[in-house]
Formats: C-alpha cells, sequence, structure tokens
C-alpha cells in the first residue's frame, strides 16, 4: 500500500531560485489539516482527515490500514456506514431459507429491532449499544425463548456484515454482552385426563387431531397436512411428508419442520379412531401452492379442513376451536369477549406432543428413536428438552446390578 499523509495547510512551490518550498495554502488555519491517503484493494483511493497537532495519529491510523491489508483483516472504513436497518433488509432480501422463516425475521426486526438499533451505522456499534438494546428487550415482557430468537437473528445480520468486510467483527459476540437467558422451567407435561377433557371440548370433526399430537407426537401443521394416503394401517405407520403452514397470511404446503420426512409409529387406538374419522368425514383433496405463496400448485386429500373445505389455518383453529376446549376443559380461565388469545407452546397443541414424549419415556424409549418421531434433527435437543422426564437412573442401576447378581 502506498500510503502518505497530506498537510493541507501547506503546499509546495517551486520559487524563481527554483527550489522547491513550502507555502501556506488557502485552507491554512482552517478545517482539518491532515489528510492520510491510500489505495484500498478495489483499486480506489481512501481516506480520513485529521486535525492539527495530530499527525502522529494520522500516521498510525495509516499504519494500522496497512497491517490489516497484509493481514487479509481489512474492512473499507466507508462500507460500515451503511445504517443497521439497510444492511439487515437488503441481507434478509437475499436469503434463500424457508419463505416462513424470513416473514418472522422481517417481523422480528421490524418491531424488535429497527425502532431500537436501525438507524445507528453498522461501523458505529459498540458492545455498549447492543447490551442497552438487549435490556430493552427484556423490559418488553415477552418470552425469553423469543428473546433468543430475536437476538439470535440480529447477531446473524451483524456475522454477515463481518463476512462481507463491512465491519471487522460482531458486537453482538463481545464477551460484555450476554443473548438473553432462557426461562429456566421444566416441561410439565399434561396428564392423561387433561389430553382427554381438552379432546372432549373440540368439535367433533377435530376431536382426532388431539390423537394424532398426543399418539403421535405430530406438531399441529403436520396434523392439519396429514393426507389419509400417507397412513400406513396395515404396516402401522404415518409417513409424515408435508406440513400446512402460513406465509404471512397466506396458507401453503411446505415440508415438514427441518425438511425432515419421518415415518412414525401408528398405536392400534390412534389407527381405530383415524378409522372412526375417515368413515364419519371423507377426506376431500385441497390445492395449496407448495413452500411459497407463488409456488406450484399441490393437492393432498387431507383429514381435516374447514368447514369452507378449505385447509385449516391456524389463525382460526387456534382461537376460536382450540381456546374454547381449553376454557372447557379447565385449562385455562374464560377471558373478556374479544381478547386475543395468547397461543404459548404450555397450553397450545405442542403440550400433545410433551405428553407423547413423556409417555415413551416413562416406557422406556430411547432418546434416539423419540427424536426420529418428533422430528428433532439432534437428539441432544430432545434430551436437553425432556431429560428430567426419564426415569430415575440411580433406580435402574440398582435393578440392572440386582438383576445380574441373582442369574449368577
Amino acid at each position: 500500500m502506498a500510503g502518505h499523509i497530506q498537510d493541507r495547510w501547506f503546499k509546495a512551490e517551486t520559487n524563481a531560485a527554483g527550489k522547491t518550498v513550502r507555502v501556506k495554502s488557502d485552507r491554512n488555519g482552517s478545517g482539518l489539516r491532515y489528510r492520510a491517503r491510500y489505495i484500498g484493494p478495489d483499486g480506489t483511493e481512501k481516506s480520513k482527515s485529521f486535525p492539527d497537532g495530530q499527525k502522529r495519529l494520522a500516521e498510525k491510523w495509516l499504519s494500522a490500514i496497512e497491517t490489516d491489508m497484509m493481514r487479509g483483516q481489512y474492512v473499507d472504513p466507508s462500507a460500515g456506514k451503511v445504517t443497521f436497518k439497510a444492511f439487515a433488509t437488503a441481507w434478509l432480501a437475499s436469503q434463500t431459507t424457508d419463505p416462513s422463516t424470513i416473514v418472522n425475521m422481517e417481523l422480528r426486526f421490524r418491531l424488535h429491532a429497527f425502532p431500537y438499533i436501525g438507524s445507528r451505522s453498522m461501523s458505529a456499534f459498540q458492545p455498549a449499544h447492543i447490551r442497552t438494546w438487549a435490556r430493552a428487550l427484556m423490559d418488553t415482557g415477552m418470552a425469553a425463548s423469543y428473546q433468543r430468537t430475536v437476538f439470535a437473528n440480529v447477531s446473524a445480520v451483524f456475522g454477515a456484515a463481518v463476512d462481507d468486510g463491512i465491519i471487522p467483527r460482531n458486537p453482538c459476540r463481545a464477551g460484555s454482552v450476554r443473548a438473553p437467558k432462557l426461562d429456566p422451567r421444566k416441561i410439565k407435561p399434561w396428564t392423561r385426563e387433561r389430553v382427554m377433557a381438552v379432546r372432549g371440548g373440540l368439535p367433533e370433526q377435530y376431536a382426532t387431531a388431539v390423537d394424532l399430537g398426543a399418539g403421535c407426537g405430530l406438531r399441529q401443521g403436520e396434523i392439519f397436512g396429514l393426507a389419509v394416503d400417507e397412513i400406513d394401517f396395515a404396516g402401522g405407520a404415518l409417513h409424515i411428508a408435508r406440513q400446512v403452514k402460513l406465509v404471512g397470511a397466506q396458507m401453503v404446503f411446505a415440508p415438514p419442520k427441518g425438511g425432515k420426512l419421518r415415518d412414525v409409529p401408528l398405536p392400534d387406538v390412534v389407527a381405530d379412531a383415524l378409522t372412526a374419522h375417515v368413515t364419519r368425514r371423507p377426506p376431500i383433496d385441497v390445492t395449496l401452492p407448495w413452500r411459497t405463496p407463488d409456488g406450484p400448485p399441490v393437492t393432498a386429500t387431507l383429514l381435516f379442513f374447514s368447514r369452507e373445505r378449505k385447509a385449516l389455518n391456524r389463525n382460526y383453529f387456534n382461537p376460536f376451536l382450540w381456546k374454547p376446549a381449553l376454557v372447557s376443559a379447565g385449562v385455562i380461565p374464560e377471558r373478556l369477549p374479544g381478547e386475543r388469545f395468547h397461543q404459548s407452546r404450555e397450553y397450545g397443541m405442542h403440550a400433545l406432543r410433551h405428553y407423547y414424549a413423556s409417555v415413551l419415556l416413562d416406557a422406556g424409549e430411547n432418546v434416539k428413536a423419540l427424536a426420529e418421531y418428533l422430528g428433532h434433527s439432534d437428539p441432544g435437543f430432545t434430551l436437553r428438552t425432556y431429560t428430567h422426564l426419564m426415569p430415575n437412573s440411580q433406580d435402574r442401576a440398582r435393578k440392572a446390578i440386582d438383576q445380574a447378581f441373582r442369574k449368577s
């Protein structure tokens, strides 16, 4: 790098004797005196100005730029002038992940990041700014798990900025910055009595959805997207190949979460319930776009559908069907008319999956198999979530040794 320091208060001129001398420039005594200049990797000139008396600081800055270039750690100082909102918006537009994930991230940025940190330049962020913002997240009263999701999304934006050479480091990963802590409360599975009470509170045409959640561990969207030809009554299995999900306000068919197609054991009691269900309410063909609102149309013969003979929309099902069932079962109290029903995993259909997991673990099923049935990509996540539900290891150890010694 051929960098140099320009003194803008003086200029070089040739006098009458033919010698080069320094004379005062028209800028002498006003404005920033020193300008450190260099040629960047892209071939364009870069510069930064410094006031009078700070020539040494200008030289130090220029030396640091040269060192970063030699180490391959150079970051264009002007690139970081883009605001967090502008960079995050462009980054989001470039993502190729699941469309509903992009919609949800955009919502999180718009509600919980842009109002606080959106106008700040990327290069101006310090760990203190992130600590202050993270504290503001806590003060909103939102769930800790949701806070962590928002924090992770924002950190991903800064990580992309580092990769793109916009900033030298991710402020979310500074040692003094702590991601929001998860709620330490352990999952408390529903009892069989509660599961059956909620089932009894649903309209008859939707009651079998509880059997699929509590008896097969399916997610809500997977229940809504289950087709009759994916039920293997003879083999005792369900093939989970799709879900109904929302991309904004538009329903689409999509692969199961994480793209994890799987086969799930079909217990006889659930098979009997499904047989009765399809006899009482024959499945119908429903067509939805695949993955995105403008995706190709896909038709599936769904077990569950609305009175308009469309796929079930969770934004209708949860407040107008699931909530009354919870109230009738005594799970939650009746709320004021018109009050928005807050769908949480503690009281939502996800609680049926927790019940399913607790029953299998209590019966001695191994964590790896349970993770496969639930559609978890990492058995470690399954273990961390449900380890407190596993039978006491000390009891198992005593029984195993007692049994082994009695055989000798």
